[in-house]
């Protein structure tokens, strides 16, 4: 059964002294309606083309339908790392789904291939696939931010999916355990890309530059100090989940 848990975090239910209870609740109420505010976030349930089930939290704008983006966290993490990413795409009217890859988080059904990591790009098909159908939630194009491993999965799943027309990546790697991105890189083509890496990370720094060389189109290279690996770098540069949200904005919007 669809759970649902709606976010408040505007006005407060108790006022102070002299507000009349009706004026409150018609203020929460117009702030409730407000566009761009994201009304709620419900906890789904998708499954792969292999028939595993994922966990995935859905973040819904109240703004109508609209373009949308799949999350994907890094290794040994969970889709709890872009819980402030997802609740800011959606209070800026683009939907988001964040999901937890098989064996990770609350995926526990389903190996997670460890020796190649093949098999979770099945994993972000089934999200992408979900939005895809969601023709009452995503009428626009789709995007994929990817952290570390997930980056390499964002870009193997949109070099063959042209609904994915724009694509994050935090913290890419040529090549991870098996997953070589360089020939979907170039299959990807003219649609832009952003790649965030922070400078002591030699390897996905080096990879960063690496994509920008690769294929016709937009490739924005951003490069961050003392920021770590993958989602990390949201914990410790909140400022780039501002980065991650105009990025999409200026794609896909």
């Amino acid at each position: 059964m669809r759970q649902r848990r709606r976010r408040v975090s505007g006005p407060a239910s108790a006022g102070p002294r002299g507000v009349a209870p009706l004026a409150l609740a018609s203020a929460l109420a117009a702030w409730l309606l407000a566009p761009g505010v994201a009304l709620a976030a419900s906890t789904i349930t998708i499954r792969t083309q292999d028939n595993v089930p994922l966990a995935a939290t859905l973040y819904e704008p109240s703004s109508g339908p609209g373009p949308g983006v799949v999350l994907v966290h890094m290794h040994l993490r969970t889709r709890r790392d872009w819980d402030a990413v997802g609740e800011r795409l959606a209070s800026n009217g683009i939907a988001a789904l964040a999901l937890d890859l098989r064996g990770h988080g609350d995926s526990g059904v389903g190996r997670f291939d460890t020796t190649t990591f093949t098999g979770a790009v099945a994993d972000v098909r089934a999200a992408v696939l979900y939005l895809k159908v969601r023709r009452d939630l995503v009428n626009g194009g789709i995007g994929i931010a990817g952290a570390s491993v997930g980056a390499n999965l964002a870009v193997l799943e949109a070099a063959g999916d042209p609904v994915v027309r724009s694509l994050a990546l935090l913290s890419p790697g040529m090549d991870y355990r098996g997953l070589r991105i360089e020939a979907a890189v170039r299959a990807y083509g003219a649609r832009p890309a952003l790649v965030v890496a922070s400078a002591e990370d030699y390897y996905a720094m080096r990879s960063a530059r690496l994509i920008a060389g690769l294929g016709p189109g937009t490739r924005e290279i951003q490069q961050v100090e003392g920021a770590g690996h993958g989602t990390v770098m949201l914990e410790r540069r909140p400022d780039l989940v501002d980065t991650l949200v105009d990025w999409f904005r200026r794609t896909l919007l």
